[in-house]
């Protein structure tokens, strides 16, 4: 029986990573029904709204999204459709998986990274409550919730025991905002009593951050809330070679949509030199949560084997080969294997 995915192409680069994406995922052999939709500026220009009605009548039906990066103006303009998709999905948990892919250049690439990072979706200072208190004076609300913070933290936790993974570390400021980020640990804890077998333990997020570019190899699963987990997982990027390459899911219980976390590159757009990958390993979650692991553990080698080859790179990660190019040698490699 065939699987349905909406998939959301997006803007810029979007529509070409994901086709790529695509055609990697449907020589692995897994039948997909993908229903295609339209989101972002696009959307905005032909049907009037960012996210159309019919992007969520079809998440409704197939629970399931793969999304190609969309555009956000800065300091103004229209919200972040990918935070509009998680409040209205409930898509409380953004997981994101860091290794290192074999030939990238990158000053950790002899390190083995490979760590987990659970951060917390729905609130914090990405709530959007802002107002203008007085004129030259603005006021953001930093939420956070017993509920909100013991649902990632059971999340990263569960994640621990499934994959036996060793640690989960809190990343937290409650040095200085005891309240909130006090909560937030409170849950932690409370969490981590649970999970006896899993060794917990906490680091305040600029000592974290500092750790992370000392010794990334000392971390395994990172719980923190939406701020800091935005700016750490981007940060943990950084360190096997940037957004173009490391996959994104945001997780509920009735919804998931996996997504490539890099921007839309309009400056490329449409050369046929946009990289696939970071949308190609988002696939990978996206065939495990579908419950194809055998075939999700395919595409991951034949990404894997691409890079250690190396023939067939795009020229972010230092090669020459197009966006087609780089998708032919994955799926040439998937026929192999």
């Amino acid at each position: 029986m065939a699987h349905q995915v909406t998939l959301i192409g997006g803007d810029g680069i979007g529509p070409e990573v994901a086709e790529a994406t695509v055609r990697a995922v449907d020589a692995t052999g897994v039948e997909i029904e993908w229903e295609r939709v339209e989101a972002g500026a696009r959307a905005l220009d032909e049907q009037g709204q960012l996210i159309p009605d019919d992007v969520f009548t079809s998440l409704e039906v197939t629970r399931v999204g793969l999304k190609g990066p969309t555009a956000t103006p800065i300091a103004g303009g229209h919200q972040s459709i990918n935070v509009a998709l998680r409040k209205k999905l409930g898509l409380y948990v953004n997981f994101r998986p860091v290794r290192m892919l074999p030939g990238i250049r990158s000053r950790f690439r002899d390190v083995p990274i490979d760590m987990a990072i659970f951060r917390e979706n729905t609130e914090d200072l990405y709530s959007g409550l802002e107002h203008e208190v007085v004129p030259g004076v603005v006021e953001s609300l930093k939420i956070i919730t017993r509920n909100a913070s013991t649902r990632i933290a059971r999340a990263a936790f569960a994640y621990a025991r499934r994959e036996n993974r060793a640690r989960v570390t809190a990343i937290h400021k409650a040095n200085i905002m005891k309240m909130s980020d006090g909560l937030f640990l409170k849950c932690c804890r409370e969490t981590a009593s649970q999970f006896a077998e899993i060794r917990y333990d906490e680091l305040i997020v600029d000592n974290a951050c500092m750790q992370l570019v000392m010794r990334p190899e000392k971390f395994d699963v990172l719980v923190l809330p939406n701020l800091y987990g935005d700016i750490v997982s981007d940060l943990a990027a950084g360190l096997v070679g940037g957004l173009g390459i490391v996959p994104g899911a945001n997780l509920g219980d009735h919804h998931a949509i996996f997504e490539a976390v890099h921007g839309t590159a309009p400056d490329i757009a449409g050369k046929g030199l946009a990289n696939p990958t970071a949308l190609m390993q988002s696939a990978v979650l996206m065939l495990a949560h579908l419950g194809e692991r055998s075939a999700a553990a395919r595409l991951q080698q034949a990404i894997e084997e691409v890079y250690a080859d190396g023939g067939q790179l795009t020229g972010d990660v230092g090669g020459k080969a197009s966006t087609a190019g780089f998708t032919d040698a994955v799926i040439a490699r998937l026929r192999q294997n």
